[in-house]
């Protein structure tokens, strides 16, 4: 296919010829879905555990409360409301509203989705929320103030655009924003840096950094820790690639010799002697005499590094199945997030007085996976939970449990235990090993029934990008819709992800992309000649990244699969640099634009290689029109495209959503009962 591109016009977001197209593609879809006698049953299942009261309010600490953003059937955008650490230990805590969304939006006409708040401490009184339109990354910020429980009047307001906003004191911010045109970069996010002062226009403020067009982003934080003031400022030069700089005294900004590709964060809390930084490496880095394989992460004492020491202590070692899924830490604590062979598994250092770590070993369920939330407040001296934090846990079949952990010991207090939202009893899950294209193994997970095996209606997921990893978890939607009903689901940990640290990304990075194409095909092989299921039977699914993912092995291997959901997706390789947020992500595939890459990326790329006179299975496009971050017009033209050459297929495109796909819990049943709808009228009815 030319880059003459017929469809172009579809790329037209908002356009009145595009949205025409987008709502008669919608019509078709959910007159034939919404025909089938199980469409609306599922939906009001699928509502009814969106919606459900018992669900897990999920908490942030700001000041002395737990702050949570709660959506149901009566508050669809949400309710912003705090309760005390006390109450929420209760089975059915009080909590007080502190901003109504749905309120909000009908007053001033608009649709407000909740994009999260940033406060100033110690006081915790303002904060500077950002609103999305439809749920766009694309956010308006206004000054709140959490104690009055309203909007500033005259405070600080910025319209809508892609914005990255800190707190220098109550009366400055530092605001990365679309001042105007070369303000922002080619990826359509801060390239410019400016200090702004209370009571003055956006216009007058002073420009304290400017990024070039061809970086990601820039942004600034702030650090208010009473002995450790520090503002750091990231320019993102490519997706994986950053330059960390702290700002001087005298205004300048300091490079800090760290690994582009290295993560760091600075610990301290108030009252605590001394810092340190924290060094997660992310390629190799020889320094000092000694090599640092990427996968460590290293502590040393902030202040003897930026005089010049390089004396590391090493926290975490990887290995060939061990990773480290993430970190964070209390006053005293580094508390580490270790996957070993994908399954979760947790550490704590304690810093001694010497500045150097003990390391201990947290007795925790396994297999399954952990999230961690620290409550210390590191500009509170006298802060009794400087010790404390949220310890989630989840599996395949195993709901939610939240803990009030404390470091030092393995004892803690459940807080909350989500409740079975479908029955797994003669469920089982496994995890298996496929054998790839080039002989590397492969892990998956299966989830289904015990006992006959016989081949099953099967729904294979897969990401396989951007380092991010896919670990066990209570898929609440895919139990009730899917299991329930006795199909099996595929988790597939392909190359790309991150489950095996920064090795298993690079492995399929740029001109090695095809590898996460042929470990997902051979997990598909393998599930087949294990009698899993069958191809009549097996159907894909995949978001995003993922879209690309099933787009791409729909092309290459259509004789494989009878359905394929592939959601919010990049389709089009040819222009996806062009396209919103596209250009970010040239480190993770490749520039078309450059005649070498564009020779790998044109081999698999699912827009330009679709053909005439195939037999493609029957796909289930399904994007987002507010989807700010991967433009809508690959899906759109894709559909299009295969309507073209004749190949049937259903689209369904949600207006507003953003990148999720969905703005409330109304919108995300419509979208999972569309996709459920789709898979078993695909798949269920072949035996």
């Amino acid at each position: 296919m030319s880059d003459d591109d017929p469809w172009l016009w579809l790329e037209d977001v908002q356009g009145e010829r595009a949205l025409a197209w987008v709502r008669e593609r919608n019509a078709e879809t959910l007159a034939e879905l919404q025909a089938r006698p199980d469409f609306a049953p599922t939906r009001e299942r699928l509502l009814g555990i969106l919606n459900a009261k018992d669900r897990i309010p999920a908490v942030q600490r700001i000041g002395d409360r737990l702050y949570n953003l709660w959506q149901d059937e009566t508050h669809k955008r949400g309710l912003w409301r705090r309760t005390t650490l006390a109450e929420y230990r209760k089975a059915a805590p009080a909590w007080e509203t502190v901003l109504d969304l749905d309120a909000l939006g009908a007053a001033e006409g608009e649709n407000w989705v909740w994009a999260g708040a940033t406060c100033l401490g110690p006081a915790w009184r303002r904060c500077l929320v950002s609103l999305s339109r439809g749920g766009a990354d694309a956010t308006v910020v206004r000054e709140f103030d959490l104690v009055d429980k309203r909007f500033v009047a005259g405070g600080f307001a910025l319209p809508e655009a892609k914005t990255d906003v800190a707190w220098i004191d109550p009366d400055q911010l530092y605001v990365g924003t679309d001042f105007g045109p070369g303000s922002m970069t080619d990826s359509g996010y801060p390239r410019v840096i400016k200090r702004w002062r209370r009571g003055t226009p956006l216009a007058e403020a002073v420009t304290v950094f400017e990024g070039e067009k061809q970086d990601v982003a820039v942004d600034v934080s702030v650090d208010h820790t009473p002995g450790f003031e520090r503002t750091t400022l990231v320019r993102m030069l490519d997706f994986y690639r950053q330059q960390v700089m702290l700002l001087q005294p005298d205004g300048r900004w300091q490079p800090l010799p760290v690994p582009e590709q290295a993560r760091i964060a600075f610990m301290h809390s108030a009252g605590v002697r001394g810092d340190t930084l924290l060094i997660e490496l992310r390629s190799d880095w020889k320094v000092g005499g000694t090599r640092h394989p990427s996968g460590r992460l290293l502590a040393i004492d902030a202040r003897a590094f930026l005089a010049g020491g390089r004396e590391f202590q090493v926290l975490f070692e990887p290995g060939p199945t061990r990773s480290l899924a993430g970190f964070t830490f209390t006053r005293r604590h580094v508390l580490l997030n270790v996957l070993d062979n994908v399954s979760g598994r947790l550490e704590e250092w304690r810093r001694g007085g010497d500045g150097r770590f003990v390391r201990r070993a947290i007795e925790a369920p396994a297999p399954g996976s952990f999230s961690i939330a620290p409550l210390n407040d590191p500009l509170r001296r006298d802060d009794p939970l400087a010790e404390q934090y949220l310890l989630s846990y989840t599996g395949f079949l195993t709901p939610d449990t939240l803990w009030l952990a404390r470091t030092g010991h393995d004892r803690r207090a459940t807080l909350k235990t989500l409740p079975a939202a479908f029955d797994a009893a003669g469920l089982q899950a496994g995890q298996r090993f496929a054998t790839s294209r080039d002989g590397t193994r492969v892990p998956y997970f299966v989830i289904g029934p015990r006992g006959e095996a016989r081949p099953r209606p099967t729904l294979l997921y897969g990401y396989g990008g951007f380092r991010i990893a896919l670990n066990p978890r209570y898929m609440r939607p895919v139990g009730a819709a899917w299991l329930e009903r006795g199909g099996v689901f595929v988790l597939a940990n392909i190359r790309g992800g991150g489950e095996f640290g920064p090795r298993w990304h690079q492995a399929a990075l740029r001109e090695q992309r095809q590898r996460a194409f042929d470990d997902f095909i051979a997990i598909a092989e393998d599930l087949i000649a294990r009698g899993v299921t069958t191809p009549a039977q097996l159907g894909i699914e995949g978001g995003s990244n993922g879209g690309l993912l099933v787009g791409a092995v729909m092309v290459q291997r259509p004789e494989l699969f009878n359905a394929v959901v592939c959601q919010v997706p990049l389709l089009d390789m040819r222009r996806y640099h062009q396209l919103l947020a596209g250009a970010s992500w040239m480190a993770e595939y490749g520039n078309p634009d450059d005649p070498a890459d564009w020779a790998f990326l044109s081999r698999y790329s699912p827009y330009q290689n679709l053909r005439a006179g195939v037999r493609y299975p029957r796909a289930l496009i399904a994007t987002s029109t507010r989807d700010d971050r991967v433009h809508p017009g690959h899906a759109r033209k894709f559909a299009a495209r295969l309507r073209e050459l004749g190949h049937p297929v259903l689209y369904y495109e949600n207006i507003e959503g953003g990148h999720g796909g969905a703005a409330d819990n109304e919108q995300r049943a419509t979208l999972q009962t569309v996709e459920y709808t789709y898979l078993w009228q695909q798949l269920g009815r072949r035996e």
